[in-house]
């Protein structure tokens, strides 16, 4: 590349300073140094223009005069969401090229769950409990985007979600800390790689920070209120081990935290983030969330929203312009300090240095787009992240001999609903659904199709009487229902959580022929599928799976492997029940099945107290429909003989917990052995359990093997609303393969 002589010369300059012997030292220190020198090249304009950060809305060459000025003059130091290569390599060149400094710019883009090759939707990654298997998604994520020239990505999303009614959750990794923290340091690991200078790295971002996902009701956006204890506890764990992670930039979020919005949140950003975590990239804003500052009723006009944005630690803003337009003018009156500005900056040069971009700011242009391998391990992902719900008189796996097979359903042909929420890049074409990988395995000839439904939300039942001819005229009928993309995802919430359209019609005519029936659900969110449970056979959950979902979906009906899939949240029986999630806290008067008072047992004009008293619903209990880890196979796996190396733990030891398992049926499967702890006794009330460890397991019919865990006294932290502490006493300790595990063996932890 042939570079302009500013260009040129201000490299020459930073890497006189900073290294010696005219070698580029990658390290942070230096990335720090060179980010200095540069800066007191820089005028207060540039500055100001490295934290702006604008969408790119035009698709066509040559760009626009407007924008193509802002980039030359130094006014833009990031782009998002760019509509084609070519529109990114010129826009890179106008900056490296033609600005006064040549300072690179950031391309960020929602890689969500995949670039070309689309993997499941975010929460059914989670359900593969397979961080290793997350890690590599990401990185090939990671690779195609960056052949492409994307350098940085909005994701993962590390929202604790509790709550279905959240369209959201889709992208999360579900109720449990710990099983987010590991998702979120694989995710991390795959998009930056060993070293975020290597060419196939691009930058993470931690979202949302912080409480994102606790809006009051589900509803996208909405205010969040979480005591110090839970916030600490629950909601800041995936971030602190994303910082842990060095994860590149953290993106403050939209909503409300206890009054104050977290994208002017100067505790959560300025003292918890980067003063106490000592948090070294950036903080870039969500959407237009400055702005929303002054829409909250936080800040009086758009002078105090930046104010206020900038006071908390937020180093750019996206989309809004408000740093631009009103920066300089802060800087002139007093109300904030040169200082300031200098940290921002800093920060987010540092990282276009330990990117590599002043070296190669261009795409890699390697051919990496959706490669044998990619396909490979997308269908992977599908295989371990669908979850079996029923398999009742062991319907599946199916046989490859059968003479004809009904293949129903609005989802069960629909290429681009199947990739799910937050695809850019995904290309229909690419999509194999499960109808055209039925089709390839069985041969067409064996396949009776019909839709049923033309989309999900289809209020008709034009299309009943040839889906009900296909299945009368076939020997096992598999339904693919479930919700169109467009129905999860940011600010798409819903009250009522069931198949919409005439789906659950379809269903109920379907299960009246008497055919051995299989559901599977193709959806970001959770659904209520009790009512499905008497309807079908075998019922599977199996997200948005993304390109390969059909490839995987065969497999697993016919048995070519078998499923694994571990529910990453807690399904509820009813609406009614939210929230419930397995790792909640003790009441005075805790539910069990004897205490169950059902509504209908109840004497008339029974007194008020005579019935017990216990924390429960009269007509739907207190237990969900399946738990949080929950998820059957084709085989069955027996857990036995608990042990633990000590009884008494001390602060400075480790515990091994070791268990059997053994596979007692007919099928090689994998089963996600999990470890859950209880402190019985805290200064604070602890929750009833919580995940701490997971691993998977394969076995051979009838193989026995011992599986072992290690525990350290770190792992039983907590924060008490003032401090972490580590308290002495007694502790259970539980291994299975649901939070259900019944397994069960104690010990002490002493001082």
């Amino acid at each position: 590349m042939k570079l302009r002589s500013p260009f040129a010369f201000v490299i020459g300059l930073i890497l006189l300073i900073s290294c010696q012997h005219n070698k580029i030292n990658k390290t942070m220190n230096n990335a720090n140094n060179k980010a200095d020198s540069l800066i007191n090249l820089m005028t207060l304009e540039e500055k100001i223009g490295q934290m702006n950060q604008l969408m790119n809305f035009v698709d066509t060459l040559p760009i626009e005069s407007k924008f193509y000025n802002l980039i030359k003059e130094g006014k833009i130091g990031s782009v998002l969401n760019s509509f084609s290569p070519e529109m990114t390599r010129e826009m890179q060149r106008i900056a490296v090229e033609e600005s006064r400094l040549g300072i690179p710019l950031l391309v960020g883009r929602d890689v969500i769950h995949g670039y070309r090759t689309i993997f499941p939707v975010n929460i059914g990654l989670a359900a593969t409990f397979n961080p290793d298997l997350v890690k590599e998604c990401a990185k090939i994520a990671a690779a195609e985007a960056r052949s492409e020239g994307i350098n940085w990505t909005f994701a993962p999303m590390m929202d604790i979600s509790r709550d279905p009614r959240w369209g959201r959750m889709a992208e999360s990794s579900g109720e449990d800390p710990y099983l987010t923290e590991q998702m979120a340091m694989a995710n991390i690991k795959g998009f930056q790689g060993e070293n975020l200078s290597n060419k196939n790295s691009i930058a993470a971002t931690a979202k949302h920070y912080v409480g994102y996902g606790a809006a009051i009701g589900g509803r996208d956006y909405n205010t969040t209120l979480i005591p110090e204890t839970e916030l600490r506890n629950v909601y800041l764990r995936p971030f602190k081990v994303a910082v842990e992670a060095n994860v590149a930039t953290v993106m403050s979020g939209f909503n409300e935290l206890n009054g104050v919005p977290t994208s002017g949140n100067e505790y959560t950003i300025k003292e918890i983030l980067k003063e106490e975590w000592n948090f070294n990239g950036f903080v870039v804003s969500d959407w237009a969330s400055i702005k929303n500052l002054a829409i909250h009723g936080y800040a009086k006009d758009s002078l105090d929203a930046t104010y206020k944005a900038l006071r908390a630690g937020v180093d750019m803003d996206m989309c809004s312009s408000h740093y631009i337009e009103n920066l300089k003018s802060l800087i002139n009156n007093g109300t904030i300090t040169q200082n300031q500005i200098d940290d921002a900056v800093k920060r987010i040069l540092k990282i276009k240095f330990e990117l590599g971009l002043f070296e190669n700011p261009y795409a890699t242009k390697e051919s990496t787009l959706l490669t044998e391998y990619s396909k490979d391990i997308a269908t992977k992902a599908v295989i371990q992240s669908t979850v079996l719900l029923q398999n009742k008189n062991k319907v599946l796996p199916l046989s490859k001999d059968i003479k004809k097979v009904a293949v129903i359903g609005p989802l069960a042909d629909a290429p681009y609903e199947q990739m799910g929420t937050w695809v850019f890049d995904g290309k229909e074409e690419n999509t194999i659904t499960p109808l055209k990988a039925i089709e390839e395995f069985l041969g067409a000839e064996k396949v009776n199709y019909a839709p049923g439904l033309k989309i999900s939300r289809t209020q008709n039942k034009n299309g009943f009487s040839e889906a009900i001819k296909a299945a009368k005229n076939s020997d096992v009928v598999l339904l693919f229902m479930g919700d169109e993309s467009i129905l999860t995802g940011e600010a798409h919430c819903r009250a009522k959580l069931t198949l919409p359209g005439y789906q659950n019609e379809l269903i109920e005519e379907i299960s009246k022929l008497g055919k051995p029936t299989v559901l599977v659900i193709m959806t970001g969110v959770i659904l209520m599928v009790e009512p499905y449970l008497n309807q079908v056979d075998a019922l599977f959950y199996g997200w948005h799976p993304g390109t390969m979902g059909g490839s995987g979906y065969v497999d697993l009906l016919f048995g070519i492997e078998p499923p694994s899939g571990k529910l990453p949240m807690t399904f509820p029986r009813t609406e009614g029940q939210i929230p419930i999630y397995y790792n909640h806290n003790n009441t005075g008067h805790p539910a069990s099945d004897e205490s169950w008072i059902r509504m209908y047992d109840i004497p008339e004009k029974a007194w008020q107290t005579s019935l017990g008293n216990t924390n429960h619903y009269l007509d739907y209990g207190f237990e969900p429909l399946f738990e949080f880890g929950f998820g059957l196979s084709y085989t069955k796996f027996n857990y036995s003989e608990i042990k633990l190396s000590k009884d008494i733990l001390s602060m400075n030891d480790s515990l091994i917990v070791t268990a059997k398992i053994k596979n007692t049926g007919d099928f090689v499967a994998e089963d996600v052995a999990q470890l859950y702890v209880r402190d019985l006794v805290g200064s604070i009330v602890r929750p009833v359990k919580e995940l701490k460890r997971f691993q998977r397991i394969k076995l051979n019919p009838g193989e026995e093997k011992i599986i072992e865990f290690v525990l350290f006294p770190k792992d039983l932290e907590f924060h008490n609303g003032k401090e972490w502490v580590i308290e002495p006493g007694d502790f259970h300790i539980w291994i299975g393969n649901s939070s259900k595990a019944s397994l069960m063996s104690k010990f002490e932890l002493i001082q």
